[in-house]
């Protein structure tokens, strides 16, 4: 694994540890980000249910197109790429998060999404002359590089920087959110940071504990939600 990789990945799971995994123990608990709740009830309705992969697989089928789809896929694997025994993007389906995300409680950034893709592929056609998918890892490291200090010719809205946030703060949501919303597959998010999810019961020992909590079974919303009780 690239140094580069390797320091990416090492910034977004610190930044998982510090916030995107507490949202996680608030959604285990019931306690569900105002966003990604609205996101789940849009979704009740829509294309696809909450947590599954779309017909066509985890490519695309809320809102991406093909060729967006995988633009994002290849992009959001660059900024948490994946490693030996350490699940990136494309492990968690974080592309099939975003896609059913801006099918719903995220419907008001389409425009936002459009026009940035369209950009990155101009901007990365004038520079490299190749689509983003099609260059190397190392030049797709450099695009993104370029967008977060903002130094991406030709983007106006969103701007570069502004491009690259949202896309960084959505693969973090995609990672470590819980899997009813379509991403964090398998928990593999939620393995990396050794976040168990909900448990039937903590023992004392457990609450005392200061080592890294690892016991069976991690359950999330969807699981809990397929129980007796969600069945209506």
């Amino acid at each position: 694994m690239a140094k580069h990789d390797a320091s990416r990945r090492e910034f977004l799971v610190r930044a998982a540890v510090g916030a995107g995994a507490a949202a996680g123990v608030a959604a285990g608990a019931g306690i569900v980000p105002d966003a990604i709740a609205q996101n789940h009830e849009q979704m009740e309705g829509g294309a696809s249910a909450p947590g599954q992969q779309h017909p066509s697989g985890a490519e695309h089928g809320a809102f991406f197109n093909h060729a967006d789809a995988a633009t994002v896929a290849a992009f959001t694997e660059r900024l948490m790429p994946s490693a030996p025994d350490k699940p990136g993007a494309r492990d968690a389906d974080v592309l099939n998060y975003i896609d059913l995300a801006l099918s719903g409680a995220y419907a008001d950034q389409q425009d936002f999404y459009r026009h940035g893709l369209a950009q990155l592929e101009a901007y990365c056609r004038a520079t490299y002359k190749e689509p983003f998918v099609r260059l190397s890892a190392e030049k797709q490291d450099e695009v993104i590089s370029a967008l977060e200090q903002g130094k991406a010719a030709g983007f106006a809205w969103p701007t570069a920087r502004e491009f690259f946030t949202i896309l960084r703060i959505h693969t973090m949501e995609g990672m470590f959110a819980d899997p009813l919303y379509g991403g964090n597959r398998d928990f593999s998010g939620w393995r990396l940071v050794a976040f168990p999810g909900a448990q039937a019961i903590f023992t004392p020992t457990d609450l005392q504990s200061k080592q890294a909590f690892t016991r069976a079974p991690m359950v999330g919303l969807q699981t809990i939600a397929k129980g007796p009780a969600g069945r209506g």
